[in-house]
Formats: C-alpha cells, sequence, structure tokens
C-alpha cells in the first residue's frame, strides 16, 4: 500500500500539497518542542509535584526513549499501511497524552504519560518525511525538506523561550502544566486538518510489518539509548552502564541476521538493508547524527550557564537564544530552495559556519563581564544560520537516491540516529559540563567552554562526512 502520487496536477491539488505540509510541519514542531520545552519547566514540575531527582529525569528520558525506539517501527508501518492514518493516530495519542501530562497529580504518572507522549511523537515525525518524499518532486522536495529544516532548528531553538513564557504566566507551581496543555488544543485541530488535507493510501496487497524486526531492533535502541539517559543529567560518565551498550550490539547482530532471513523469503522487511549500500544515505546518516550531538547540547548548556552560572530567568534565558532560531528560520527556507543548485556544499557551509561561531563562543565566553546574552547574539545568529544550511538539505540530499516507497522507514531511520545522536551529545557535554562546574569551584563560564569543545569536535565531524560525500559526488559526475 503506497500512498497516492498523480503526475499531473491541477491547481487545487497542487495546493492541497502545500496545505497537507503545513499540517505535517505544525504536527512536527509540536513533538519536537517538547525535547526541549520541558527542560525549562523541570524546576517547576519538581516543586509542583514533590518530585525527587530520579523521576524527574525520566520526565525527560521517558520521552526520548519512548520516541528514538517508535521511529524506525512507526516509518515502517507508514510505508505499509497509510502514513495518514499512522499520522492522525500519532496526533491523537499525543494529544491525549499532553493532556494527562497536564493533569497529572504524582511524578510517577507525570513520567508514565510522557512515555505515551514520546510513542506519539515517534508515529508523527517519520511520516512527516515520508509525506514530503512522496507528495513533491525535484526543486519542489528541497523546498518543503527545507521548511521542514526550518521546523526543526527553529522548534528546537525556540523551546526554552515558549517555555520560560508559560511557566513565568503560570506561576512557579503550576506553570509547568501550560507546557503540556498547550498541545491539546493544537492537536484536537490538527487531527481534523489532517483527515481533511494529507492524501488517503491507495488499496492493494498489504505488506507484511515485520513484528519479529520490530521487537529486535526497538530492544536494540532500548539498549543504546538507556545508557545515555539513565541517572541524573549531572551523573559521571563513568556512573552509566555502558555495559548495555554489548547488549545492543548483539541485538543488532541477531536483527541484521533475521531481516536477512525474512527478505529471503521474500516477505517485506522492518529496514531494507540495501539503504547501506547506498552511499549518500549512509554519509548523510553520518552527517545528521554528529551534527545533532552537538546541536541539540549547544542549547542546554548555554541555558545552565546563563541560568545558573548568570542568575538569568528562564524567560530571559530564552530571548537570549532567540537569534539563533531567527537565523536558522531564514536559512533553513533559503537552503532548501539552493540544494538542488550546490548540493552537499550548501551543508559544508553551513558546517563551517557553525564551528566558527562555536570556537568564537569558546574564546570570548570567559572575558565576558556583563550583557553576555547581548554580546553572544551576533555569534549565535552565525551559529543559527550554519544550522538552517544543514538540516533540510542534509535530509533532502540523503533521501534523493532512496526509493519514495521506502520513504517512511529511510525517513524514521534517519531521525532515529538523530535522536541517538541527541542523546549521545547530551550525555557527555552535560557530564563534562557539571564536572567542570565543581572542578573550579562553580566557574560556570570556563564550564562552558569547555564542554563546548566536545561539540566543536561533534560538528567537525559532521563537516568530514559532508565532505566526503562531496568529494564522492563530485568524482560521480
Amino acid at each position: 500500500m503506497t500512498d497516492v502520487q498523480t503526475p499531473d496536477l491541477t491547481a487545487d491539488e497542487r495546493s492541497r500539497r502545500w496545505h497537507a505540509l503545513a499540517v505535517c510541519l505544525v504536527a512536527g514542531a509540536m513533538t519536537l518542542l517538547d525535547v526541549s520545552i520541558v527542560n525549562v519547566a523541570l524546576p517547576s514540575i519538581r516543586e509542583g509535584l514533590d518530585a525527587g531527582n530520579s523521576t524527574i529525569q525520566w520526565v525527560v528520558a521517558g520521552y526520548a526513549l519512548a520516541f528514538g525506539i517508535v521511529l524506525v517501527p512507526a516509518g515502517r508501518l507508514g510505508d505499509a499501511r497509510s502514513r495518514r492514518t499512522v499520522f492522525i493516530w500519532g496526533v491523537g495519542l499525543f494529544t491525549l497524552s499532553s493532556a494527562l501530562c497536564g493533569a497529572a497529580q504524582t511524578p510517577l504518572m507525570l513520567a508514565a504519560a510522557r512515555v505515551l507522549q514520546g510513542i506519539g511523537g515517534g508515529l508523527i515525525t517519520p511520516q512527516v518525511s515520508g509525506f514530503i518524499q512522496n507528495l513533491f518532486k525535484g526543486p519542489e522536495r528541497g523546498r518543503a525538506f527545507g521548511l521542514f529544516g526550518t521546523t526543526i532548528g527553529v522548534s528546537t531553538a525556540i523551546g526554552p523561550l515558549l517555555g520560560g513564557l508559560l511557566v513565568h504566566v503560570g506561576g512557579a507551581e503550576s506553570g509547568w502544566r501550560l507546557v503540556f496543555y498547550v498541545n491539546v488544543p493544537i492537536g484536537i485541530a490538527l487531527m481534523f486538518l489532517a483527515a481533511r488535507y494529507l492524501p488517503r493510501a491507495e488499496h492493494g496487497p498489504k505488506q507484511s510489518l515485520d513484528p519479529v524486526g520490530v521487537v529486535l531492533f526497538g530492544a536494540a535502541m532500548l539498549f543504546v539509548l538507556l545508557p545515555l539517559v539513565q541517572g541524573g543529567q549531572d551523573s559521571s560518565l563513568s556512573q552509566r552502564p555502558w555495559w548495555l551498550m554489548g547488549i545492543s550490539v548483539v541485538l543488532l547482530a541477531v536483527f541484521v541476521a533475521w531481516e536477512r532471513r525474512w527478505a529471503a523469503r521474500g516477505s517485506e522487511t522492518l529496514l531494507d538493508l540495501s539503504l547501506v549500500k547506498v552511499r549518500s544515505f549512509m554519509l548523510g546518516l553520518g552527517v545528521g547524527t554528529a551534527y545533532f550531538a552537538g546541536f541539540t547540547s549547544i542549547f542546554i548548556i548555554l541555558t545552565l550557564y546563563l541560568q545558573q552560572g548568570l542568575g538569568y530567568s528562564a524567560l530571559e534565558a530564552g530571548f537570549s537564544q532567540l537569534p539563533f532560531a531567527i537565523g536558522s528560520a531564514t536559512s533553513a527556507w533559503i537552503g532548501g530552495r539552493l540544494v538542488e543548485r550546490f548540493g552537499r556544499a550548501l551543508v559544508v557551509t553551513g558546517l563551517v559556519m557553525i564551528t566558527t561561531a562555536l570556537v568564537a563562543v569558546d574564546l570570548v565566553v570567559p572575558h565576558l563581564d556583563g550583557q553576555v546574552g547581548l554580546r553572544l547574539a551576533p555569534l549565535l545568529l552565525l551559529a543559527g544560520l550554519g544550522g538552517g544550511l544543514v538540516i533540510s538539505p542534509n535530509i533532502t540530499l540523503s533521501l534523493d537516491e532512496v526509493d519514495p516507497a521506502r520513504a517512511g522507514a529511510g525517513g524514521g531511520l534517519l531521525q532515529t540516529a538523530q535522536r541517538v545522536g541527541s542523546a549521545i551529545g547530551v550525555a557527555i557535554v552535560l557530564a563534562l559540563f557539571f564536572e567542570r562546574v565543581r572542578s573550579t569551584d562553580g566557574d560556570y563560564a570556563d564550564a562552558l567552554s569547555y564542554s563546548l569543545h566536545v561539540t566543536i569536535a561533534f560538528v567537525a565531524f559532521a563537516l568530514v562526512m559532508a565532505l566526503a560525500d562531496g568529494v564522492r559526488r563530485a568524482r560521480s559526475d
């Protein structure tokens, strides 16, 4: 079963495609905001529910775990059945669980609802890239992915600002509830709009959902993510249960063996193992994983530096990161229009800009003695402009040689890699940040500079991968 594609579109059909994209992007923004917006609300949650550190950590970790585990199976489900149906069910679950989060009376109830919310987000996200891959072609696909990249960049960067604003409006004890309740009216509206604008699927022979592959892959991702989210955000890296990674490696080996056996029987597999042979996809996967490992951690350590180190309020810290969001939104929209023309060179340019901005932040932060947010604004704007040239063009270039019928699974794998990259980056960078704070007796500026070294290394590795793909493409032309 595949989504409808019409070669010759009427003006009304072209208009409906962009309406469908708008629905997808709003839903994608809603799920991505909940990755970063909750961090600002954690002190309010701790006070409002009298929650301990371990439970608070699982409010964050439960969402990340469920989100990361569900992505690939959800993409496969959308490919095999109907992206529209999976999307609507995902939005429904996300909306219901958001209401449960807002109404939670105990820390355990909130953590459980966050797991459900993560499952809903995981169902939604791969359908977005799948719809774009099926509904758009050529330059239009680049523009659509450009808007998707804008959504990713802005949602991640503006999360702390929106969270700080909602907590400020709702008050210290119950402001955190607004962070979740705000999703409810948006989700209800999205369900109606999705039913109206998203294309239905053609009915044909049902494909296998590969249930054994789903369980094996989900378990492998669980054991990859657990060491990264287990324990407090400031726990030492040496205290993480890294031995679980060994179980993950074994499960992935069993998964690959099963997929080959399942494919030999003529059945559809969870992952198309031929994707490994698509060089553009694998190099793009590496770029996305490394970039998100650095990209996501930037906002967390910057927020900690501003709030805990300099005494900024949550709202002030969020406003300080606004230049990044503005830069990212602007360049992502432009990058989507230029990716067909410049290809990997666009991604390389963006990564160079980010690296330059982060190195400059590393150099100047220890010497700032006032108006830090204002003085960092030009550098954060430069980093945002670079980030917008990375996310959406990389998705476009990673999927341009992938069969559109496998776009959901391919997009889900890209998103899973990004989530794993984010978890790796946050775990390592935060651990180093807090260790430096302790060893320097509370020098947050030095801790920010020190942890930025790892962030820069992640972005530099993404740059190497992008250059490798650029060279490969130049030789094949």
